[in-house]
């Protein structure tokens, strides 16, 4: 029961993530720390980094979200990948 229980809370903080990620509009982007304190785990960011990495939906733009410290940060596809997606999106410019 108390596995159910932790994997049910996993699941969920994955989909707030996600539905958090899918609202980032085009051209903009946000941090990983930005998205683990809108899920309501400020400190998790590591976690929300970990969880887009995963990621291989192409509705969730997880190109758009960067460290803090204005680092690009990582990609699933690459970090050239990330740049040119950013540079289409008129992130750079």
């Amino acid at each position: 029961m108390k596995s159910e229980k932790l994997q049910f809370k996993i699941k969920n903080f994955e989909n707030r993530v996600y539905e958090i990620v899918k609202q980032v509009p085009l051209g903009k982007t946000t941090t990983y720390k930005e998205v683990a304190a809108r899920v309501g785990r400020p400190r998790a960011w590591r976690a929300v980094g970990n969880i887009l990495s995963k990621n291989k939906n192409p509705k969730i733009p997880c190109h758009r979200v960067i460290r803090s410290d204005g680092e690009i940060g990582g990609y699933n596809k690459g970090v050239k990948k990330k740049i040119e997606l950013l540079k289409k999106e008129g992130y750079f410019s």
